[in-house]
């Protein structure tokens, strides 16, 4: 019995060392088993290898049962925290202090940046960046923005990941199809980033949370893909002078912009007092997207929320920023505020 013990030990512990799955070490182990009820069944009472593997099929019976019980049991709870969206009810503490040596050689390209440096990459760490939407713009901006080193990163998205997603939002991978967009999401970018915090928020935004929610953040990044939800962003920015970057795509074209009134700059519904007409405006999902568009403009962002927490270069304020990746041009356009916007204009 304690050979067969010591033998599941070697398989398992030494599996993993060697970098063995999970299911490939529980596949040997698997087979270890039935050799072990076939000797039971099979051989004499008497016969030493019998003996030494315990001497009874009923208590390898009865193990196995029990196994496949506690299996059983943990599936039914992963398939019921998958569907619940379930996540810990406290959001783990930003990582405090000083830079590890660790964390020097990872972000040593930024510091080398004199628009950086040690200090804008201590700004990063401190700061609290929330993204609105994992999906083809907030993927990339979240990968971006965990491995520069923002300290402390929430994604808000009542989505779940699906197969048509994969062709953009590279964030996500074939094996989470069914799982919340924000928890694979935050397994990714922990994966990339170990020494940044995700708070998943698996849920719509809506009027009673945008407030209390965005004054939490330094900042907001808006890569939703509807215009209540645009319209509901910016006024809960506006209100608590937070600064917006806002990104859009339609097929081969992108744009951004930032918006923040209280720098001077118009807001987002300055620039679209009202939304268009559905077949003016028709979703990637109707009018269709080329894959890589996303991660082009949504690394954009990241970019531009990166100049505004380390105050590096110019932010894209008070202009709009298109890139048209079919025939690879670029055009900005000057934005103004309007005096008779109904979210700033008697800010």
């Amino acid at each position: 019995m304690i050979l067969v013990l010591l033998l599941g030990a070697a398989i398992w512990f030494g599996g993993g060392r060697m970098g063995a799955s999970r299911e490939v070490r529980g596949m040997f182990l698997g087979l270890l088993y039935v050799a072990i009820l076939g000797i039971q069944v099979a051989f004499p009472e008497t016969h030493p290898l019998r003996v030494a593997t315990g001497g009874s099929a009923a208590l390898w019976l009865l193990i196995g049962g029990f196994v496949v019980l506690f299996w059983g049991y943990r599936q039914v709870i992963l398939s019921l925290r998958k569907k619940a969206g379930w996540q810990e009810e406290k959001a783990p503490a930003p990582k405090p202090g000083a830079f590890s040596d660790t964390e020097l050689n990872r972000y040593a390209r930024h510091i080398v940046l004199r628009e950086i440096g040690g200090a804008g990459q201590k700004a990063l760490k401190d700061a609290k960046v929330l993204v609105i939407g994992a999906g083809g713009l907030g993927a990339p901006a979240l990968q971006y923005l965990a491995a520069a080193g923002v300290g402390t990163i929430g994604v808000v998205d009542d989505d779940t990941v699906e197969n048509a997603n994969l062709q953009r939002q590279v964030i996500h991978d074939d094996a989470n199809i069914g799982m919340p967009k924000v928890f694979s999401a935050q397994a990714r970018m922990e994966a990339q980033n170990p020494f940044v915090t995700v708070r998943p928020y698996n849920r719509r935004l809506t009027d009673d949370i945008a407030a209390e929610l965005i004054a939490e953040y330094d900042l907001v990044l808006d890569g939703t893909d509807n215009f209540d939800t645009r319209y509901l962003v910016n006024a809960a920015c506006v209100a608590a002078q937070k600064p917006l970057i806002s990104g859009a795509l339609s097929q081969w074209e992108g744009q951004l912009s930032v918006f923040d009134p209280a720098k001077g700059g118009p807001c987002y519904r300055c620039i679209f007092p009202e939304a268009p007409a559905p077949h003016l405006a028709p979703s990637c999902a109707e009018a269709g997207v080329i894959g890589p568009l996303p991660g082009v403009v949504g690394a954009m962002m990241a970019v531009e929320a990166i100049k505004l927490v380390t105050g590096a270069g110019t932010p894209a304020l008070g202009q709009m920023l298109i890139y048209d990746a079919l025939f690879g041009e670029n055009r900005t356009i000057m934005l103004s505020r309007r005096a008779d916007c109904p979210t700033c204009g008697g800010s």
